[in-house]
């Protein structure tokens, strides 16, 4: 079992359901997701990419394991959904600041 740090933890529980208000608490105001070539800065624009991605391909994460590089928390994690190749095993970067997510790349 893969013990992650709150913030993290909610993060992946929040995406089956598209818990998007769960979703919001979790980031710092200035947070940052990098995801699919694309950046999205604030909770506005992070609900936005998360709704967007949600409504074209539903999928759920499983996170693999968890390293700690630097600042960063990496989670690799199984994302299975409706698209070509799934399931495939992406990265998750995350930093946290207090206590909350502030910043996540996608590879």
């Amino acid at each position: 079992m893969t013990i992650l740090p709150k913030p993290i933890e909610a993060y992946f529980a929040s995406a089956p359901d598209a818990d998007f208000d769960a979703l919001a608490a979790i980031f710092t105001e200035d947070a940052v997701v990098h995801d699919e070539g694309k950046q999205h800065e604030g909770i506005a624009a992070i609900r936005a990419w998360r709704l967007d991605t949600m409504q074209r391909t539903p999928f759920t994460s499983r996170p693999l394991s968890v390293e700690t590089r630097n600042d960063e928390m990496i989670v690799p994690a199984e994302v299975t959904g409706a698209f070509p190749g799934s399931p495939v095993t992406l990265d998750h970067a995350f930093t946290l600041r207090d206590g909350r997510i502030a910043l996540l790349a996608i590879k």
